[in-house]
């Protein structure tokens, strides 16, 4: 063999050892054509082109949209900018906070303990956790003839269940958005949106602060999932992000779901770009930097693909490629109507909308036509304050995910994603 033909051998080697060695993405479920599972191709054109308008308007920095079938991938496709300041493009392998979609992964934790026994619905968190034992009830009334403003606190009727932490009925609340109450502002002057805390000292700090409502009979949006990822730490044994990693993201295959960004990912971040009204910058946490607060309820960073497939775990039933983390009937009671079902009072803030119910960590759709979005009554759902957000649709068979990080439109574009994903559905 000549030199030269020896040259060319080891270069053409050594270039099959470059590209075997070079990652490259793969899709997060098996694929299937759209038709293959009764959808159209054309019609999810109109997917694609409402979300490029999105991006071209300057609405959207960018979005990822995944959309499975039959438990096959139908679609994926990234739109726009991950990074707009610094002109990175979106990636569907980019990774985003996932805020409050953070919260069906930790209940899905308190249920796999719930069914190895070592956690029950009725239990009271104290159990676990005693400085819950004695909570107070912020009181307020108003006085017209004087306008005398008066507040004080009684104490609770009964403890917080583990149940009231999975449904929002906890009498907590968070200390954002308006502040309407003495109690919210207790929250907010406590600082509990901070990440400097470690679960175990913000539980001390948040059982120090009188509840919103007597447990058990208001749904509020609150710091419950927060307090919940601490009982799992405490039945479990270890810390919270550890047993996520052991037990749903590794047998998932979850690959870049935590708590925080390690350095070798942080060029895949997809970052908010300022309100296009008022161009005020939008601030997001910091997920570079080391976690200390394993937050429950809002410290996720995940991808698309990560998280479709934790949503088509639960659309199988609890398992995903042999992997099983709940069992069918599990998933199937933590997505009924927990709330409206027992009576409970939604309150002034009912976030799931019309036509639903709240389960054990999602949104539960009770009736067909109440909601202004489409879907089926069982549908199950829950978003992220920064534009995450998924459903599953276990009548359809559809898991769809849409991830962005953008504040100021995310429910409109995400009742424009479930509209256009339904209406390609053609069987």
């Amino acid at each position: 063999m000549s030199n030269v033909l020896r040259s060319l051998l080891g270069a053409v080697l050594l270039l099959g050892t470059l590209i075997t060695a070079t990652p490259s993405l793969s899709a997060p479920l098996a694929e299937a054509k759209p038709e293959d599972v009764g959808m159209s191709s054309e019609r999810l054109e109109r997917l694609a082109a409402t979300m490029q308008r999105a991006v071209d308007s300057g609405e959207l920095p960018g979005v990822v949209v995944m959309i499975a079938r039959k438990g096959k991938l139908i679609y994926q496709k990234s739109f726009g900018m991950q990074d707009k300041s610094k002109a990175v493009p979106m990636s569907v392998d980019s990774i985003f906070r996932a805020y409050s979609m953070t919260k069906p992964v930790v209940s899905v934790a308190a249920m796999t303990l719930w069914e190895e026994g070592k956690l029950s619905l009725d239990e009271p968190i104290s159990k676990y956790l005693p400085e819950f034992k004695d909570m107070k009830v912020g009181v307020e009334s108003f006085d017209a003839a004087t306008g005398k403003q008066t507040f004080y606190t009684v104490p609770a009727k009964r403890q917080i269940t583990v149940q009231d932490l999975l449904r929002h009925t906890s009498g907590f609340t968070y200390g954002t958005y308006a502040i309407n109450t003495q109690v919210q502002k207790l929250y907010k002057d406590a600082g509990l949106f901070s990440q400097k805390w470690t679960l175990e000292s913000f539980c001390k700090e948040l059982a120090k602060l009188p509840l919103m409502y007597e447990p058990g009979t208001v749904w509020e949006y609150s710091h419950s999932s927060d307090v919940l990822g601490r009982v799992v730490e405490v039945a479990s044994g270890q810390p919270l992000d550890v047993f996520l990693s052991e037990r749903i993201f590794k047998p998932l295959k979850m690959t870049d779901t935590a708590f925080q960004v390690p350095p070798e990912k942080q060029g895949r971040i997809a970052q908010p770009q300022p309100d296009p009204k008022t161009g005020t910058s939008i601030e997001l946490i910091d997920v570079t930097q080391p976690a200390t607060f394993f937050a429950g309820g809002h410290g996720l960073v995940t991808t698309a693909s990560d998280y479709v497939r934790f949503a088509q775990m639960l659309g199988n039933g609890g398992e995903l490629e042999g992997a099983r983390i709940l069992g069918p009937r599990t998933v199937a009671y933590m997505a009924s109507d927990h709330v409206v079902a027992a009576g409970i009072s939604k309150g002034i803030n009912w976030i799931p909308g019309a036509g639903y119910g709240f389960g054990l960590g999602f949104g539960v759709r009770r009736d067909p036509g109440a909601s202004d979005w489409p879907g089926s009554v069982g549908d199950f759902y829950w978003a992220g304050y920064a534009g995450t957000y998924f459903w599953i649709d276990p009548k359809e068979q559809l898991v769809p995910v849409l991830m962005s990080q953008e504040v100021t439109r995310r429910q409109h574009y995400r009742v424009i994603y479930r509209d256009l994903v339904y209406q390609a559905i053609m069987q």
